[in-house]
């Protein structure tokens, strides 16, 4: 279905998405305040989402879950793992490095997620694309330039963030894969659950206590569900129903916008004059990248993970 061709929607959709790019514009903010090893703020991230969701999905879903094949339940916790991988090293980029470079590169997940279905599945790429990979690209170097000079510490921050760009692209890519044949409420149930299973285990493996902690971080773990991912992810899911996906992907890019203002206005970070040109540089990019991308790939105005 088209999103002009969806149904009404009983909220207006542009506004849905100011709300959902507010929404996930505190996560870094809220990693970075927390007291909680990074391992432990992913960990109930997920198993708080999971738990305010699966009710939902038990009672209006339960037919979604029932009609999963074997194999559609192994790539959809196989995409829990990546989402996982992608929490906790991002988690870990913003202690070391700043939240102006950690949130502009992971945002360049986008150029990852057409470089794996290239190489995966054989999808062309529009030469625009590759324009704003190229930007993007030197908007990266630029910026772990920067910190390279600041600080082995702010640099290796800076490559976790690539890392976690990547691992996020993984869980797009099988969910991308997997959407057609499988409802969104059955795919995220697995898929949530699988990601706070991995976490809960590597927390529980590695020795990481998962309390006591104080009374401020256990509001962060239930902001960074409910607001970041429910109200944040979750509403550009719903979104993408009604509206373009060129308009959804380039409105995402307003996530590390507001975190770099509010690491300005509530933590006194603001980014050094090569961070800014980094980030423009990248910014640009990864516009002109999602503006191309989403036209020419239509299917994705329709559902996504």
């Amino acid at each position: 279905m088209s999103p002009t061709a969806a149904t009404k929607p009983w909220i207006n959709p542009y506004l849905a998405i100011l709300v959902g790019v507010f929404a996930v514009s505190f996560s870094s903010i809220l990693v970075r305040v927390c007291t909680a090893p990074p391992l432990v703020i992913a960990a109930y991230r997920l198993i708080f989402t999971f738990c305010f969701l699966a009710p939902f999905t038990l009672w209006g879903g339960a037919p979604a879950l029932r009609g999963m094949s074997a194999r559609q339940i192994g790539l959809s916790a196989g995409s829990g793992v990546f989402l996982a991988l992608h929490f906790v090293t991002w988690f870990i980029s913003l202690k070391y490095t700043s939240i102006a470079s950690s949130v502009v590169l992971v945002t360049t997940q986008p150029l990852f997620v057409v470089l794996g279905s290239w190489i995966f599945f054989r999808e062309s790429v529009p030469r625009k694309a590759l324009y704003g990979c190229l930007l993007a690209f030197v908007g990266s170097v630029v910026i772990g330039a920067t910190d390279f000079q600041i600080g082995r510490q702010a640099f290796i921050g800076d490559l976790l963030a690539l890392f976690a760009a990547v691992m996020v692209s993984g869980y797009l890519l099988i969910g991308r894969r997997l959407r057609h044949g499988v409802p969104l409420t059955g795919y995220t149930f697995v898929t949530y659950g699988a990601s706070a299973l991995t976490l809960s285990s590597a927390a529980a493996v590695g020795g990481v206590a998962f309390y006591p902690y104080p009374a401020q971080d256990w509001l962060i773990f239930v902001a960074l569900a409910l607001v970041c991912t429910i109200l944040g992810h979750t509403v550009f899911n719903w979104v993408l129903r009604y509206v373009q996906a060129s308009v959804v992907s380039v409105s995402i890019l307003g996530e590390p916008l507001g975190a770099i203002l509010w690491a300005a206005v509530f933590l006194g970070e603001n980014p050094t004059p090569r961070q800014t040109v980094g980030g423009s540089i990248i910014f640009a990019g990864l516009y002109l990248f999602t503006r191309v991308t989403a036209k020419s790939d239509k299917p994705l105005a329709t559902e996504t993970i």
